[in-house]
Parts: structure tokens; sequence; C-alpha cells
């Protein structure tokens, strides 16, 4: 990883030019990835700082009992970390351009995050592309059910781990899907569905996995009303964000990207924006503020 790929930070005329591109190409569609919640405490998975880690896929899960073991152990300690996690900055000033639709009209967020902090924010009309950590899917009958809960069950289920979660938070390395780095989870227990006896996972889309049709599809009809995309926050290393940056540019929308570090889309987005989330949005609303006050 470049280290001098990181850190920079475009100059303010081009954060300029970046708003107004987005402000003349009517309802924007943003589309944000693990960048976006670092500032609420949330490690992202390529930047600088990223821990080097091997994510668990989805045949692992599903072929494995060790695997889910390994998943659900990590994944309770982590949890704590990843339930303290609150709205940063940056959340609340997209909110805020949302709610006065200024300096530009917002249509919709399309997230690659689990984690809810754009819905806690106040953000309307959120599409979570990858699924929602605070819910726990049955992969038998497919109900749904609540994370917080589960979590409990598995304290319960586990008093050694429960005894020892603090201790064993406070050690490990941290991901944004709230997977932490445990050793020795051969025998940590856990539930099945409490409905058909089937195999429960978190409603979140593992590596390997797609994404939900109907996700996909909300996706796209939301494109089909934007005038330009805003991308904050995302490498777009995986397919499954690129594809909607590649079908605006397809359609001739213009594309905004904001993000510390190199992306997939460096070279068709319309304006490249250097620079931290919160910066960038905290320039763009002074920007307005300032042109209302005069």
């Amino acid at each position: 990883m470049d280290s001098a790929e990181y850190g920079r930070t475009s100059p303010p005329e081009e954060i300029e030019r970046a708003v107004r591109v987005l402000a003349a190409n009517g309802p924007v569609v943003v589309l944000t990835g693990a960048g976006m919640s670092t500032d609420s405490g949330l490690p992202d998975y390529r930047g600088r700082t990223a821990t080097a880690r091997q994510p668990m896929t989805i045949q692992e899960f599903t072929g494995s009992d060790l695997s889910r073991r390994r998943y659900w152990a990590r994944s309770t300690v982590g949890w704590r970390q990843f339930l303290q996690a609150r709205p940063n900055q940056g959340h609340r000033l997209l909110a805020a351009i949302q709610a006065a639709s200024s300096p530009f009209p917002i249509s919709a967020v399309i997230t690659q995050n689990v984690d809810d902090l754009h819905e806690a924010a106040g953000t309307k009309r959120v599409i979570p592309l990858h699924g929602q950590l605070s819910l726990v899917t049955c992969l038998g009958c497919g109900h749904l059910s609540s994370r917080p809960l589960l979590h409990e069950r598995m304290l319960l289920l586990n008093p050694d781990y429960a005894a020892r979660i603090d201790e064993l938070a406070d050690q490990v390395a941290q991901a944004p899907d709230g997977d932490a780095d445990v050793d020795r989870t051969h025998d940590f227990r856990y539930p099945i569905c409490g409905i058909c006896g089937g195999m429960l996972k978190p409603d979140v889309v593992f590596f390997g996995e797609a994404a939900r049709p109907q996700v996909v599809r909300d996706c796209y009809a939301t494109m089909e009303e934007a005038g330009s995309v805003l991308v904050l926050g995302s490498s777009l290393t995986v397919q499954s964000g690129l594809r909607f940056v590649r079908a605006a540019v397809k359609a001739g929308r213009p594309v905004v990207v904001v993000n510390d570090g190199p992306t997939r889309a460096d070279g068709v987005a319309a304006v490249r924006i250097a620079g931290r989330i919160t910066d960038v949005l905290q320039l763009w609303c002074g920007a307005e503020k300032t042109k209302t006050d005069g």
C-alpha cells in the first residue's frame, strides 16, 4: 500500500467545482463506503490504517461448523464496539444537506455499510446494499430477528466468554462488520433458529455472496432518478458498488468521488476530491451558509 496516496487534500477550487457539478445536475444519489464511518470508531477495510484480515466467506460460513463457531465468537466480541458506534459529523452533515436540499438535493443514499449510522443521523431513503448487522436472518425459513437479543443469548451460552468480554474486546483488532480477531473459538456455542431449527446468519452480505436481487433492483431504480452520483468513502474495490458508478457514467451522469486514497472510479469521475469526508462536507455547508448570509 503506497502511503503517498493517502492524506492528500484537494485544493479549495476543486472542492467548490465538485459542489457546482452536483448542484447543476439535479437529484444526487450518494453511495457511501466504510470510510464514511471511520470517524465513528469503525475501521475500514482498505485505508492506510486498515488491519490486514481474512474475512469470512459465505462458503466457509455455511459449509463448516467450526467456521460458524469462529465467526460467532469473533463477532460476539466485536459487537460491543460496533454497538457503541454513533453517527459522526460526516453522517450528520450529509443528513443536514438532504434535509435542506442545499447546497444540492439528495434523493437517496445507497450505503455499502452495515452499521445503520445514516439512519441514526436522520438520513431519509437509505438503501443498505449489504444488509444490516443489527438483524439476523434464518437461512432456512427467512425469519428476521434482533442481533442485540442474539448477542445476549450468545453470552448466556458461553459464560466464559461473557466473563472476559471486556478484556477480549480491548485486546483484539476490529473490523467494519464487527468481526473481531479472536483465537481459540472451537468451543464457542451458537443457537439455531427457534422457529425452524435452521442456520442463523447476520443479515449482511458476506464475501462471495451476492446482494439480494430486490435490493439491487431498488438501487438501479434509484439511479434512474439521479442527475448525478456522489461517492463518499469507498475505494469501490468490489463490483457490488462499482457497478452503479459505471451505470451512471454509461448514462452520461456525472460522478463526484470523495475519498482518502485511490478508488476504481478515479479515471471516470467528473471531479475527484482527495480528503476527509467530514472536512469536505463542512466546506460545502460552510460555503452555502456564506452565500446565504451574504
